[in-house]
């Protein structure tokens, strides 16, 4: 499938950010955010062309520094915090579109997770081919089971909190549970405006990245800890 057309590389990075201020380009590692996310799409086998979603000029200037054309930018109305993930996908294939230029898949990139390497981006594609899936979206083992897990009420009363099924059982003894963690989504793309999203009726798979690798960056402790781990593993690749 992925011989067939062009793959574009969607990084969406709008300016706001309520818990980390201007959290896209703050410093990991010796270089801004999204240089992470923006450097692992270019060491892609897969990737034809990248483009960085952004309604800042900061961010735009920083990737047309780092190689990445900016034909357009994102407008205001799609910055906000109601806009969605498929609002800020359809406005950039449409305006690609009407620049002439179409794509066989699109790869969103979040640049939140920026311990995702290259080789995660094309094992994605990999696995995309190898089950002619539609959609191919990163995930990674929870580190409790969820079966551990319940609501409380008001007075914080635990008679009914762990479910008869789980009593008295191992943590090893329980089937293993994985959860998204917002590194890769990849989809075919039909020929605009026929994008149906990551998550499509069917032909949907997952591919299972390292704990490791799965930081998602959305405050202060997720940045330490990312910090944490590069200087511990070095330069990610």
């Amino acid at each position: 499938m992925l011989n067939e057309g062009k793959v574009l590389a969607l990084i969406p990075a709008r300016a706001g950010s309520k818990r980390l201020k201007n959290k896209n380009i703050l410093d990991l590692g010796g270089k801004p955010l999204i240089q992470w996310t923006i450097e692992s799409a270019q060491k892609s086998e897969f990737i034809d062309d990248i483009y960085v979603s952004t309604d800042s000029k900061d961010i735009s200037s920083l990737a047309v520094s780092l190689g990445v054309k900016m034909p357009f930018m994102r407008p205001d109305e799609l910055a906000s915090d109601t806009a969605s993930s498929m609002d800020v996908v359809t406005h950039v294939l449409s305006e690609f579109s009407a620049l002439g230029s179409e794509y066989v898949a699109i790869i969103l990139l979040q640049p939140t997770s920026p311990l995702r390497t290259a080789l995660d981006i094309d094992s994605a594609f990999k696995l995309m081919d190898l089950k002619g899936a539609e959609s191919v979206v990163s995930v990674t083992e929870c580190d409790h089971s969820p079966l551990w897990s319940n609501t409380l009420p008001d007075d914080l009363n635990m008679d009914d909190f762990i479910r008869p099924e789980v009593q008295n059982k191992r943590s090893q003894d329980l089937p293993s549970y994985y959860r998204l963690n917002g590194a890769v989504y990849v989809s075919k793309v039909p020929l605009y405006p026929k994008f149906e999203g990551f998550f499509p009726d069917s032909g949907k798979y997952a591919y299972v990245m390292p704990k490791e690798r799965s930081v998602d960056i959305d405050d202060e402790f997720d940045l330490t800890l990312a910090r944490a781990i590069i200087n511990i593993d070095g330069t990610q690749s």
